[in-house]
């Protein structure tokens, strides 16, 4: 439960235990807890050039609001440096690198590189 049902259900709680809960108030507080669940996952990939969290960004996809949001051409411009920036951002990561999908060599172009995915709710 998020903080905001948390209050919302403390609320109705109160309210009950109070024997001041009217049908109207039920209502409303259901309908703000439904309203609250209906909330959306952000997805941010960040590229880094190593498995460190605090290894610099070569590359970022943002997923906003069920759209791709394509990062800023310069990347002193991203919103962050690294998964660190992100991190203290409130993102959380959902998934690290991969290091079967690694590149064994400068010759061998396969892998994916360092690749975090992070995920927020909005």
């Amino acid at each position: 439960m998020t903080p905001e049902q948390s209050e919302i259900a403390a609320r109705l709680e109160s309210a009950l235990e109070a024997s001041e809960l009217s049908s109207d108030e039920l209502r409303e507080g259901l309908s703000a807890l439904l309203q609250s669940s209906a909330r959306r996952q952000d997805l941010l990939y960040i590229q880094t050039t190593s498995t460190a969290p605090s290894s610099p960004a070569v590359g970022m996809t943002l997923v906003q609001n069920g759209e791709m949001i394509a990062p800023p051409a310069d990347a002193d411009a991203w919103p962050y440096q690294n998964v660190l920036d992100a991190i203290n951002d409130g993102w959380r990561v959902v998934s690290f690198p991969n290091m079967a999908l690694l590149a064994l060599s400068a010759d061998d172009p396969h892998g994916l590189g360092f690749e975090f995915i992070l995920e927020k709710w909005s």
